[in-house]
């Protein structure tokens, strides 16, 4: 009986040191404050944080656990960082490796909606889009990612490819799919890669709610979370998706998080109680509800449109100060911001 106890009292203090984890306000160096964001450990009080790895000389933590940076101590021409922040607390010590990024993002509120395609003959969701995006200097490129039947995420808009359900079939069978353009249909994680290759142009990664019902999209969620932790992409990563209990889901899993809202049917204040960064609503809904823009401004939510795509319609948008827009004419939108 006290070895079965025992084991079980470990089973627990190893089940809540898996539900703790590490993560930081913010991932990128700001060019006007040496202060990145604070380090956070969910379910337990911080006592002490250390620096290992590569570039630990580079940053330092204040008392308050901000992670700062001593720019001094850094190399001028690289664009990211790897340390090891070790966290004591009552319980013992965690480490989690992180990538802290420079942040030479632009701004400039053109997303290219499933990456540069329409002006360039690649094929929509193709890292071929994504790359035609970055080289035209845009400031995100938009992309879908679903999950095959043996839970790997791949990117594509809709729920079938070629015919082929994707939730219902098992990724070998996927990945000899061709697109147009002759590329392998894209794993989430080559996807990720070749963006991280850069510190231009932001991901932005919806995740499509499953045809297999709830709990498979929360599994997709899940899934995708632990990967961009995994590959510590969380400086390049925002999230949408048009499934609330997704959003809130990405937002439990990484409280770091940028994430916002597709479907329409939220108000800015009811997004701004639920701790969104910000609506990202189609032109319609916007036009119908022109009120919205004021709100959601007001409560400090960031404003993205979609599906704009004609000269009028991007002036339009652009005269109300929207952050982002989402079209399938970057360059058009380019040529009008520049």
């Amino acid at each position: 009986m006290l070895s079965q106890g025992i084991f079980v009292f470990m089973n627990c203090m190893a089940q809540d040191r898996e539900q703790r984890y590490i993560y930081l306000t913010n991932y990128t160096i700001s060019k006007k404050t040496n202060t990145i964001g604070y380090i956070r450990l969910s379910g337990a009080k911080i006592k002490s944080v250390t620096i290992d790895g590569e570039h630990a000389t580079g940053f330092k933590v204040s008392k308050n656990h901000e992670l700062l940076v001593r720019p001094d101590k850094l190399q001028s021409t690289a664009t990211w960082f790897d340390i090891t922040l070790n966290v004591k607390t009552s319980s013992g010590r965690l480490s989690k490796k992180f990538r802290i990024v420079n942040d030479d993002f632009i701004r400039n509120k053109v997303i290219a909606h499933r990456g540069a395609w329409k002006n360039t003959g690649a094929p929509e969701n193709s890292i071929a889009a994504l790359k035609h995006a970055i080289t035209l200097g845009c400031e995100g490129s938009e992309f879908d990612v679903h999950m095959s039947a043996d839970s790997l995420p791949l990117i594509n808009h809709d729920n079938s490819i070629q015919g082929v359900s994707i939730a219902k079939t098992n990724s070998g069978e996927l990945l000899t799919m061709k697109l147009a353009n002759g590329e392998t249909l894209p794993t989430l994680e080559n996807y990720l890669k070749a963006g991280m290759d850069q510190t231009k142009t932001k991901l932005i990664l919806e995740i499509k709610p499953s045809e297999l019902g709830k709990e498979s999209s929360i599994a997709l969620t899940r899934k995708i979370v632990a990967l961009v932790e995994k590959l510590q992409a969380q400086a390049w990563v925002d999230y949408i998706s048009f499934d609330y209990d997704v959003c809130q889901e990405v937002m439990k899993l990484a409280p770091y998080t940028k994430v916002a809202y597709l479907r329409g049917d939220k108000t800015p204040t009811e997004l701004a109680a639920d701790k969104f960064f910000g609506l990202d609503y189609n032109f319609s809904i916007l036009l119908k509800n022109p009120d919205w823009i004021r709100e959601a401004k007001s409560r400090k939510l960031t404003i993205n449109v979609w599906n704009v795509n004609d000269k009028p319609s991007l002036e339009e948008f652009l005269n109300r100060d929207v952050d982002f827009i989402t079209t399938n004419e970057p360059e058009l939108l380019l040529s009008i911001v520049k």
